[in-house]
């Protein structure tokens, strides 16, 4: 296998990327880091909608079913040839162990045809990465990331290190939207119908912050949850109609509140240039722009990607493992795929990830 290089001999290179995650199969190519040459996606929610959430097995199916097809489309809309590319970069984890697998073996497969760098990259650094396919990030910066799985806080204080200040305990918050909009029974994924509910609401229902320690910049959203389905069962008992609108902007505002109020207050303790905000919930309307207001009132950056950014893609996955390129540091073809992979440890000059 050949290394990659350090330094400035890394801002032209080709590097493919695949995303398996979970349930988008997703096929990049980004030259130097920054520039998206193709970014094709395949999701499942029309599959996955009936069953009301992600089902693990039929998720790595449908990965297998379509990888080839993403893979092909994307060397094809980049405009260059399979055979130039510089490396093949895969989500490693976190994710579904079967979903990463399907993606690793294509990735491993064809670092080995082509011999060429094989770099498994983090799915968490993918998304807050994101951004600097948009953006010039300056450091120290901090990112707020709010995906389905995963809600934290984490410092960057150099390029490629992370280092996690503030986690969940308990749901993450799309997680905490999915169950809440299911309550309400709505379809899969539910967090957008939650989002738009709750923008078209005159008012809201009180919901409870949990705030937790002082000092502490972890979430909880379990209560809140609870909460919601409290409100739902007291308006059945009484036989009142429930106001959905209401009850949505409630919700909605409660984890926007904690979000925003963790997220400027770590910015300003560790001295942040700027905020940005990471991952799949990272298309809910009504963050994006309360979150907006309030860093332009305490004069914080914010860096919020496009749309398409946001969700799961693969580009993401290559700006994250251009950082590993540039350090020369690749993986071996033993990699395994690791769905309690740590971003702490992935950061780059950390060691290696095999």
């Amino acid at each position: 296998m050949q290394e990659g290089p350090s330094g400035g001999a890394a801002d032209h290179e080709l590097i493919l990327a695949i995303e398996t995650s979970c349930d988008e199969t997703s096929v990049a190519v980004v030259k130097g880091g920054r520039h998206i040459l193709s970014n094709v996606v395949s999701s499942q929610i029309e599959t996955h909608k009936r069953f009301g959430g992600v089902v693990p097995e039929i998720a790595s199916r449908k990965h297998v079913e379509t990888i080839t097809l993403m893979m092909e489309q994307a060397v094809q809309e980049s405009g260059h040839r399979l055979d130039e590319m510089s490396a093949i970069a895969v989500t490693q984890g976190p994710g579904l162990v079967g979903a990463l697998l399907v993606g690793i073996v294509a990735a491993k497969s064809l670092a080995m045809a082509l011999d060429v760098p094989l770099i498994g990259t983090h799915h968490i650094a993918g998304h807050i990465y994101a951004n600097a396919l948009i953006y010039e990030l300056q450091y120290p910066c901090l990112a707020l990331v709010v995906s389905g799985g995963h809600t934290e806080l984490v410092v960057l204080e150099r390029e490629g290190s992370f280092r996690i200040i503030g986690r969940t305990r308990d749901d993450a918050v799309g997680e905490a939207y999915d169950k809440v909009a299911r309550a309400l029974q709505f379809p899969y994924p539910g967090g957008p119908h939650i989002d738009r509910l709750a923008q078209s609401a005159e008012e809201a229902i009180t919901l409870p912050r949990a705030w937790l320690e002082p000092d502490s910049y972890d979430f909880s959203f379990s209560g809140l949850k609870s909460a919601v389905l409290a409100a739902i069962n007291q308006a059945k008992m009484k036989g009142e109609e429930l106001d959905r609108s209401a009850l949505a902007r409630g919700f909605q505002e409660s984890v926007i509140d904690v979000l925003m109020e963790k997220a400027i207050r770590a910015a300003k303790q560790f001295g942040a240039r700027q905020l940005l905000l990471c991952g799949g919930v990272a298309a809910n309307g009504g963050l994006r722009a309360a979150l907006t207001a309030r860093c332009e009132a305490e004069g914080v950056p914010l860096l919020i990607p496009p749309l398409s950014l946001c969700t799961d893609n693969a580009a993401m996955i290559a700006a994250a493992a251009h950082l590993k390129w540039k350090s020369g540091e690749c993986t071996t073809l033993d990699m395994k795929a690791d769905p309690g992979l740590s971003l702490e440890d992935w950061s780059v000059g950390a060691g290696s990830i095999d």
